[in-house]
């Protein structure tokens, strides 16, 4: 099985979890970068991101390298922005459509508060798709706990 880990991060914290995920199973890394960076700080950070989240906007991205022929399966890693997942992932989805709808599929969502489980299922409808390999609704508080062993509980549902 050939995976690649497409993942967004603003604060870190999906980033550490998709490199612990990579590591584990071996796969690619693929982070998305808006052109266009959210502001990451203060009121600006929750007005814009949750903004740009719930009118379920498609920023344009940095250069990324995605092969689908190469993956059998696909984890998308967002953290939660107003109970919905990030607009670089709904942009790679769009752009990615066709390549995608013969792959499995897995994901993750790192919250501080609330709307984890939310987040991944809108992820699976924007995906159109019933259910995921594997899935974890991740408290950011938790993964800066006990990462490690949040990330071989996931790896073991994809083996």
């Amino acid at each position: 099985m050939k995976a690649a880990v497409v993942y967004y991060s603003m604060s870190g914290t999906c980033r550490k979890i998709a490199e612990l995920i990579s590591k584990e199973i071996e796969s690619d890394l693929i982070e998305l970068l808006p052109k266009k960076a959210y502001p990451d700080k203060g009121f600006k950070k929750f007005y814009w991101g949750g903004k740009s989240a719930l009118m379920a906007e498609k920023p344009a991205l940095e250069a990324y390298r995605f092969d689908a022929d190469r993956y059998d399966l696909v984890i998308f890693g967002t953290p939660v922005w107003a109970s919905t997942f990030t607009p670089p992932l709904r942009t790679f989805i769009e752009e990615n459509k066709e390549a995608l709808s013969s792959k499995r599929f897995a994901a993750y969502a790192c919250y501080k508060g609330s709307g984890g489980e939310k987040t991944l299922k809108k992820l699976k409808e924007e995906l159109g798709i019933d259910r995921f390999e594997k899935e974890a609704a991740c408290l950011e508080s938790d993964v800066n706990k006990k990462a490690d062993v949040l990330v071989k509980e996931f790896c073991e549902g994809l083996r």
